[in-house]
C-alpha cells in the first residue's frame, strides 16, 4: 500500500435531439496462518460435480432490458472530458467545465441532466458513490448511498416467516430508503466546487422546461415495463391517454422536476430534505398500496460521509475506489489480485483460457463478497485481510486451469465464517456512471443509483424514489441461523455493487471507469481494466469487449457475441453456462501525454466529449 493519506484506504441549452507490480507474497508464519482457510475450501471446490446444483437468482435478472448496440469511436480531447450516459447530459458537463468548472461542478451538471432524460437510472430519488482525485489532496471517496428509515427492522420483507416475493418488495413503499445523492453531492461542491451551485442546475432546468426527446432506449424500457403504469402519477407523465409510452423523438417536458430543481439551486439542500418536498415524499411513501415507513426526521437527519478511499497496488497501477459498502471495487481489487497469479495478461481477451480464469476469479471474489460486505457502521468488513497477497496468492490456487471449480466456497481471511451467514440477497441497480476531467487535474468518478428499473415506481414532484431497500438481505438469517451482514438495520445502508474506480500511473491519475448494471458491474469493470491495463487496448476498445464472467452461479458470457464459440468448450471444462442479454454502460476516460481518451458503452446511448484535441 501507499505510504500516504490514503496508505490504508484499502448558457442558454438548446434542447438536442439524439440524432444529431503486486508486492510479493507473504511466507512463514503469514502462509501457515492462511493455507488452512483456503485448503479447507479446497476440498469443497475441487470437483464441480460434487457441487451443489447451480439455481437461477433474483441477482441474475438485468437491472434494465437490453436494447440496441451501436457503434462507437475513440474519443478524444485535449485538455477536459465528461462521459455519461446521454449526450444531454455530456454536454452539460463539457460546458461547466468550458466555463471554468471542475470535475466536480460538471459531475453535477450531468447528474441533474441525467435525472430528466435517464430518469430509470438515477436521480434526485436516489443515492451515489462518489470517488475523485483532488490535485492537493489527492485520492477522496464519498458515500451517498440511501439509508432504511429509522424505523425498519430485520422482518422488514418477511411475511409469514418467509422473504417476500421479490418483486412485490420493489413496488412497494417499504423498498424506498432515504434519498442520498443531493446530499453528498452538496457536500462535495462546497468543500471542490468552483462554479456557483444554481449554475449546475442551469441545464437541466432549462431542458426539464423546453422538453427533451425521448431517446429509443428510454421508449424501449417504458413500453416494457408492466408496474410503471400503475401508479399513477408515474403513468401521467411517463404514457400518454391511452396508456401508451410516449414516441421516440416526443419532445417530454417536466415541469414538475423543473421546479423541483429551481427550489434546489436556490435554496440548497434543504429545500429537498426539509421543505415541501420532503413532506410530498413522505406522503407518497405513506400513501403507497403497501406503505412504508419514511419520515420527515428521517429525511432531515441524512447524512452523507467522506471515506478513506480503498486502494491496492496492481503491477505498475494503484488501483482505487469506494470502499464499502461498496462491496464493488473490492471484489474488483480481489479479481485482479488472484489474476495477477495467472498468465491471463498473456492471452487474447476473448480466448477459451482467459474467460475461463476471468470467471474463476470472480467465483472465489464473489463468494467472499457474499458473506463479508455490507455496512462498515454496523459490521466488521475485514477489507484489509481479503486483500492480503497471501490470501489471494492462495485463492489463486483454487484455480484449476484446465477444469471449472463450480460453485467456490469463501475464504476465512479474518476468522470469521463461522459466525457469518451468506446473503444471497438479489441487487438490480438502475443505475449510471460519469466521468469528469477538468484541465487542472481533478477527476470525479460517479455512479448512481435508483435501484430497479424506476426503481419504486413512485413518482413525486418530478423523480422517481428509489427502491434501494431491497439491496438489502431480504432475511435477516441464512438457511443455518447465522445472522447476514447486509440485513435490515435501522439507519443502515445497504451493500451495493457501484465500483467508481480510479486508476493511479506514478501517483497520477491515469483511468477511470464504471458502469451501471447491478452484480454484474464488477465484472464489466474488471474486464474493462484488464483490457487497458494488461491487453494495451484504448478505453473504447476495452469497454466494447463482450462481456463475460461469473457471479458465483453461473458462468455467463455476452449472447450475439464472438464469445458464443466458447460455450460448448467451457462447458465441456465443467462450466455452467449461460449465455444471455449484458447491457453494460461503461463510461470511462484515459489520461495520456498527447491528451484524454474518452469511451462509452456501445450497448447503451452514452457518450464522451470534450474541448476538441490538439
Amino acid at each position: 500500500m501507499r505510504a500516504s493519506r490514503h496508505n490504508e484506504r484499502l448558457s442558454p441549452y438548446a434542447v438536442a435531439g439524439w440524432h444529431s507490480t503486486m508486492r510479493s507474497v507473504l511466507a512463514g508464519l503469514v502462509l501457515a496462518m492462511l493455507l488452512p482457510l483456503a485448503f479447507a475450501a479446497s476440498a469443497e471446490a475441487a470437483s464441480p460435480a460434487a457441487a451443489a446444483p447451480i439455481t437461477a437468482s433474483k441477482e441474475d435478472i438485468n437491472p434494465e432490458s437490453a436494447t440496441a448496440v451501436s457503434g462507437r469511436a475513440l474519443a478524444r480531447a485535449a485538455h477536459y472530458m465528461a462521459s455519461s450516459a446521454n449526450p444531454l447530459a455530456t454536454q452539460a458537463g463539457v460546458d461547466m467545465l468550458a466555463a471554468g468548472g471542475n470535475a466536480v461542478d460538471a459531475t453535477i451538471a450531468m447528474q441533474m441532466v441525467l435525472a430528466l432524460v435517464e430518469p430509470q437510472s438515477s436521480g434526485l430519488g436516489g443515492g451515489a458513490f462518489l470517488v475523485m482525485y483532488d490535485p492537493v489532496k489527492g485520492m477522496l471517496a464519498y458515500d451517498g448511498r440511501e439509508t432504511a428509515p429509522l424505523a425498519a427492522r430485520n422482518d422488514r420483507f418477511v411475511k409469514d416467516g418467509k422473504p417476500l416475493p421479490f418483486w412485490d418488495a420493489v413496488n412497494s413503499g417499504k423498498s424506498v430508503g432515504v434519498p442520498g445523492v443531493l446530499a453528498m453531492l452538496a457536500m462535495v461542491h462546497a468543500e471542490h466546487g468552483h462554479l456557483q451551485w444554481p449554475q449546475l442546475f442551469a441545464p437541466a432546468i432549462a431542458l426539464a422546461e423546453q422538453g427533451f426527446e425521448v431517446s429509443p432506449r428510454l421508449h424501449a424500457l417504458l413500453e416494457e415495463n408492466e408496474y410503471l403504469p400503475r401508479q399513477s402519477a408515474a403513468a401521467a407523465y411517463f404514457y400518454d391517454d391511452e396508456g401508451q409510452p410516449w414516441p421516440v423523438g416526443h419532445r417530454l417536458k417536466n415541469p414538475a422536476l423543473a421546479r423541483s430543481l429551481r427550489l434546489i439551486a436556490q435554496d440548497g439542500v434543504s429545500a429537498f430534505y426539509q421543505g415541501d418536498i420532503a413532506h410530498d415524499m413522505v406522503h407518497a411513501v405513506g400513501a403507497h398500496a403497501v406503505p412504508g415507513d419514511l419520515t420527515l426526521a428521517d429525511l432531515a437527519g441524512y447524512k452523507a460521509k467522506e471515506r478513506e478511499p480503498l486502494c491496492m497496488l496492481y503491477k505498475a497501477y494503484e488501483l482505487c475506489g469506494m470502499p464499502p459498502p461498496s462491496s464493488g471495487p473490492l471484489a474488483i481489487m480481489q479479481m485482479l489480485g488472484i489474476l495477477a497469479h495467472t498468465d491471463i495478461a498473456a492471452m487474447a481477451p476473448d480466448s477459451l483460457s482467459s474467460v475461463h480464469l476471468f470467471s474463476e476469479a470472480g467465483k472465489l471474489a464473489f463468494a467472499d463478497r457474499d458473506v463479508y460486505v455490507a455496512d462498515p457502521d454496523f459490521v466488521h468488513v475485514p477489507v484489509q485481510a481479503m486483500l492480503n497477497p497471501g490470501y489471494l496468492a492462495l485463492r489463486a490456487g483454487l484455480i484449476d486451469k484446465e477444469r471449472s471449480m463450480g460453485r467456490a466456497p469463501p475464504g476465512d481471511p479474518a476468522s470469521l465464517l463461522a459466525v457469518r451467514g451468506q446473503d444471497n440477497s438479489p441487487e438490480l441497480p438502475s443505475t449510471s456512471h460519469m466521468v469528469a476531467v477538468d484541465a487542472g487535474g481533478g477527476v470525479v468518478s460517479m455512479t448512481s443509483s435508483i435501484e430497479t428499473a424506476f426503481g419504486s415506481k413512485i413518482f413525486v414532484d418530478g423523480f422517481l424514489l428509489n427502491n434501494e431497500l431491497t439491496d438489502f438481505s431480504l432475511s435477516g438469517v441464512d438457511n443455518e441461523g447465522k445472522p447476514v451482514a447486509n440485513r435490515v438495520e435501522a439507519g443502515k445502508r445497504p451493500r451495493s455493487s457501484m465500483s467508481p474506480m480510479i486508476v493511479l500511473k506514478d501517483g497520477k491519475p491515469y483511468m477511470a471507469i464504471g458502469s451501471p448494471g447491478g452484480a454484474a458491474i464488477i465484472n464489466y469493470v474488471a474486464k474493462t481494466l484488464l483490457g487497458v491495463l494488461d491487453w494495451g487496448l484504448d478505453i473504447q476498445q476495452a469497454i466494447a469487449l463482450p462481456n463475460r464472467g461469473s457471479r458465483n452461479r453461473f458462468t455467463e458470457i455476452e449472447k450475439h457475441t464472438a464469445l458464443h464459440a466458447l460455450a460448448a468448450p467451457l462447458r465441456a471444462m465443467g462450466h455452467e453456462v449461460r449465455e444471455i442479454a449484458f447491457p453494460s454502460g461503461l463510461q470511462g476516460v484515459v489520461i495520456t501525454p498527447q491528451g484524454l481518451e474518452g469511451g462509452s458503452d456501445p450497448r447503451r446511448e452514452g457518450v464522451s466529449r470534450g474541448d476538441p484535441p490538439d
